[in-house]
């Protein structure tokens, strides 16, 4: 599984097949290392990702829809200015590297023409989106920043000179001719794996499943010649492919290697590319956003749990309060058995047939007032029963929310990252962020509820935040319409959209429910479901807690595949 140089070439071909001779009508930037440019070619709108992202940097059309920030950045309004209207000319690679580069042609804001360079590098950690002005190539702006302190070899800021990433002393296996160099290298590595990694040594733009997939097809064939030209002539036409390795894991290729199995093929690159990283980089952007508000819950989870042992050591305390009590009561009976000045003295506790009990005292008071010493223990430590209680009630409660905050950031996906964000922030444990608090004003819209369908038809609606819960369950339902929440596990809320749904609806409901819960990888999970005339939010309480009854409660399995057939009928 690479997005190597070859993989780039076939990538190359796709996007010019596609995007050659359209025009720019949006750009946006929904994730901080990823751009979305739409090209209309052809008749069609398409949207091309290109990814800077250090785990899953790559360039492709894409159909997976983005929320897009509610204020553009400074580099996607850069973008805007330069590359609006343009007409992209072609998109061209860099020998047989990792980079390619988006010709546009465009006009300035004096009507002459431009041309302009968008130049993608893929390279983990190091990759990049650059725009740069071809005539002079300068670096307008880039996505990254790169100063002299990070790179001696370049920097890429704006008005810098845009230098090409340093040249590989390595063959491009599109150009290669000389097919007794090759026989040579196999029959000085006559060994598979070994022949695989001199050739990722000799020739530019091969990953480790590409080599190994030329090593094997070389050792099956007697015409080394025709079986390296017509390997690399299937990048040009390609049959993009997702299937499993050895060891079970998947791996996407521009068409079936032979050490992958179980391949599935698909129309275009983009296609498999969605396919294979959709989960993949949606769990990476929500990991990179939501870093903060992962800082936060877990602070506060830390902070409450700590406070929660200590008021149970407090109260553990309170169990020996009896003892105190008596140890005064057995004092007051006998004080004319103390003196004054001792440290301690042994009595008969007639709480206890008169068995000697030992009673430590201070030498600084009298008898007596050890005596009201002990029994003033002895009250503080009942009046605090009442106040622990009511602390270890409040603690566990802040424990239950911050734990359901953390199973909605495991779940959601970056857009619903916002509504988390103005949650924790109207409750005070998260402060405005300088962009909400200067350039949004307005009240912040809650993002709409997922949206499933029964496989009769009905609408299901699911909240994926506490926001999108309570405003789905308080506002949007219909009091004769049916809700469903996981019994006592943290989860969405589930909205039927039926005063009569049947069995099958309530058990698709039911599973939707299990699956958007903390309990989405565990079996037998209990759902309870009940009208929503029959919930109530006791007034103080946290968004999207609420209390219910008459409701029946079932047990089901997470089934990620039900899921996905139903998201497939909306």
């Amino acid at each position: 599984m690479s997005f190597d140089g070859s993989f780039t070439h076939a990538m190359k071909k796709e996007l010019n097949n596609l995007l050659a001779t359209g025009r720019v009508s949006k750009i946006n930037q929904p994730y901080p290392n990823e751009l979305l440019v739409t090209i209309r070619a052809n008749g069609k709108n398409r949207t091309v990702l290109l990814s800077a992202n250090p785990n899953y940097a790559r360039t492709q059309i894409t159909t997976i829809p983005a929320a897009n920030p509610a204020v553009p950045n400074n580099f996607t309004m850069v973008m805007r200015k330069y590359l609006s209207g343009s007409i992209l000319e072609q998109v061209t690679q860099l020998d047989n590297d990792r980079v390619l580069k988006f010709h546009f042609t465009g006009r300035n804001e004096l009507g002459d023409q431009t041309k302009l360079l968008l130049i993608v590098e893929i390279m983990a950690r190091h990759s990049n989106v650059i725009l740069v002005d071809d005539a002079n190539s300068k670096v307008i702006d880039a996505i990254k920043h790169v100063g002299s302190d990070v790179n001696r070899y370049r920097t890429i800021l704006p008005g810098s000179t845009y230098i090409n990433p340093p040249k590989q002393d390595l063959l491009d296996p599109f150009e290669f001719d000389d097919f007794d160099k090759l026989t040579d290298l196999m029959r000085q590595f006559p060994n598979q794996d070994v022949l695989a990694e001199n050739l990722r040594k000799t020739f530019q733009g091969l990953g480790n499943d590409t080599s190994l997939a030329l090593a094997i097809s070389l050792h099956q064939s007697n015409d080394i010649k025709n079986t390296f030209t017509e390997f690399f002539a299937k990048f040009s036409d390609p049959k993009p492919s997702l299937g499993e390795l050895a060891n079970g894991k998947p791996n996407f290729s521009a068409f079936a290697y032979p050490q992958i199995k179980n391949n599935r093929e698909f129309d275009t690159l983009s296609e498999l590319l969605d396919v294979f990283y959709e989960e993949k980089a949606q769990k990476d952007r929500v990991h990179e956003q939501g870093s903060v508000l992962i800082n936060v819950v877990k602070k506060q989870l830390k902070k409450n749990r700590t406070k929660l042992k200590r008021l149970k050591k407090d109260m553990a305390e309170t169990d020996h309060a009896d003892e105190f009590r008596i140890k005064g009561e057995v004092l007051t009976t006998y004080l004319s058995q103390v003196n004054r000045g001792d440290t301690s003295v042994t009595l008969p506790n007639f709480y206890e047939e008169n068995a000697p009990i030992k009673i430590s005292l201070s030498n600084e008071i009298s008898p007596s007032a050890n005596a009201q010493k002990y029994f003033k223990k002895y009250q503080k430590l009942k009046n605090a029963v009442s106040y622990l209680n009511d602390q270890i009630s409040t603690t566990e409660a802040e424990i239950s929310y911050f734990e359901s905050i953390e199973s909605q950031i495991e779940l959601a996906n970056p857009e619903d990252l916002r509504d988390i964000r103005l949650e924790l922030e109207q409750g005070n444990y998260l402060k405005n962020h300088e962009q909400h608090q200067k350039k949004n004003k307005r009240k912040q819209k809650i993002n709409k509820p997922e949206v499933f369908t029964a496989s009769d038809g009905t609408e299901i609606l699911v909240g994926k935040n506490n926001l999108q819960n309570e405003k789905l369950t308080m506002h949007t339902a219909d009091k004769r319409e049916y809700w469903l929440h996981t019994k006592d596990i943290p989860g969405s809320h589930v909205i039927v959209r039926s005063y009569e749904p049947s069995e099958e609806t309530l058990l698709e409901a039911a599973n939707l429910a299990a699956y958007f819960s903390k309990a989405r990888d565990s079996t037998k999970v209990p759902v309870d479901y009940t009208q929503v005339r029959h919930i109530r939010k006791p007034n103080g309480t946290k968004p999207g807690y609420v209390i219910y009854d008459s409701q029946t409660t079932v047990l089901v399995d997470p089934d990620e595949a039900a899921v996905k057939k139903l998201q497939s009928k909306r």
